[in-house]
């Protein structure tokens, strides 16, 4: 494991840092108000790991629920990893002993860096993947750490906090349609999602517009994953079938 490698993950983290240590200070402030401490918001980030699940599970050990209702609510909140596994099943192949840490590692931000074909070239792609995770832990730690901490230590109001969550969603939201070249998927994914929602209403909209989406994607792949090279005309055509041949291109 190289240091150019471990420095070019940290880089690549830092939008995550910038809103997981913000999140997870969020959350540990909700838990701390709520009677558990930096114990239980240190578990909850090492074991359950889930962002705007553990928002909700403050909200489900206060009130007493039930386990049953506790693991309908866990599965339709983090429904939509379900699609998620379903995309990664070729990339985390041969990934050998990183692989269940990378399954629960698999947060919507990390699948966002993972999936964005970024590898730095000559690094194993599995450890790059490892790295992603294991840094975007981290900071989701540090942050629910220092937010027990400060909800022990400071007073006032927490109302509003949870809506941390959804700004982020609509920040990477906004990170991918300006960075993605096509926009195709993300137009798809929202008509999809407000036909479902007007359809099912919003307590059951949730998996049948992530089966949609994925069904949508899957059909589509073969034009989505195919660059379009526009086509040249006179010396630029020539000029760039002289620099395949340079390069060795047939």
């Amino acid at each position: 494991m190289s240091r150019k490698l471990i420095k070019q993950v940290i880089i690549k983290t830092i939008p995550v840092m910038t809103g997981y240590i913000v999140l997870g200070f969020g959350f540990g402030i909700l838990a701390e108000k709520a009677g558990y401490g930096v114990g239980w918001a240190l578990a909850m980030s090492v074991f359950i790991y889930a962002g705007s699940m553990q928002y909700l599970m403050v909200s489900l050990l206060t009130s007493g629920a039930s386990v049953i209702s506790t693991a309908l609510a866990t599965l339709m909140v983090n429904a939509r990893h379900l699609f998620y596994g379903v995309s990664m099943i070729e990339r985390y192949k041969g990934a050998g002993k990183k692989k269940p840490y990378l399954i629960f590692a698999l947060t919507d931000e990390t699948y966002s860096l993972v999936c964005s074909g970024d590898t730095p070239e000559g690094a194993n792609p599995h450890l790059y993947y490892f790295l992603v995770s294991f840094c975007d832990q981290i900071y989701w730690i540090i942050g629910s750490v220092l937010g027990a901490l400060a909800g022990s230590a400071i007073t006032f109001n927490t109302a509003g906090i949870d809506f941390a969550m959804t700004a982020l969603f609509v920040t990477v939201f906004v990170e991918q349609w300006l960075t993605a070249d096509s926009h195709i998927p993300a137009v798809a994914g929202v008509i999809i999602t407000v036909i479902c929602l007007v359809l099912f209403g919003g307590d059951l909209f949730l998996i049948p517009s992530m089966f949609l989406i994925l069904t949508c994607l899957l059909a589509g792949r073969g034009k989505l994953d195919t660059p379009v090279k526009p086509p040249l005309s006179g010396g630029a055509a020539a000029a760039d079938s002289a620099l395949e041949r340079g390069n060795g291109h047939d």
